[in-house]
């Protein structure tokens, strides 16, 4: 089960981390990836990790602004979000894919937590 949690308003130019515990397995085991939806559009990959192999990757509309990250004793994935903008406004979702290979691609990944709600304000 994965749980994240962190959203919330700022305005433009803020920061924001959020957090995604996952019960149940150990997150070393997973590529962890992070998603987000805006209403009426497509579901955006947004960043992912397998830490195993040391393979992180980010879409390149987030990178250099955003990173993963883990703390394993905590069985927990961050997304640190600075330099925030309108356009990043999205429910933003965790996910778990027990595949080796690291991938942007939603319908990899088995395993999803709700949804965190991330407003920036122009």
């Amino acid at each position: 089960q994965l749980q994240a949690s962190g959203g919330g308003l700022v305005p433009a130019g803020g920061s924001l981390r959020l957090s995604c515990v996952v019960s149940g397995r150990g997150i070393t085991r997973y590529t962890m990836g992070w998603f987000r939806l805006v209403p009426g559009k497509e579901r955006e990959f947004v960043a992912a990790s397998r830490w195993s192999s040391g393979t992180i990757t980010y879409a390149d509309a987030v990178k250099g602004r955003f990173t993963i990250s883990r703390d394993n004793a905590k069985n927990t994935v961050y997304l640190q979000m600075n330099s925030l903008k309108p356009e990043d406004t999205a429910v933003y979702y965790c996910a778990a894919d027990p595949g080796t290979t690291v991938t942007s691609q939603g319908r990899h990944y088995n395993y999803w937590g709700q949804g965190t709600l991330v407003t920036v304000s122009s």
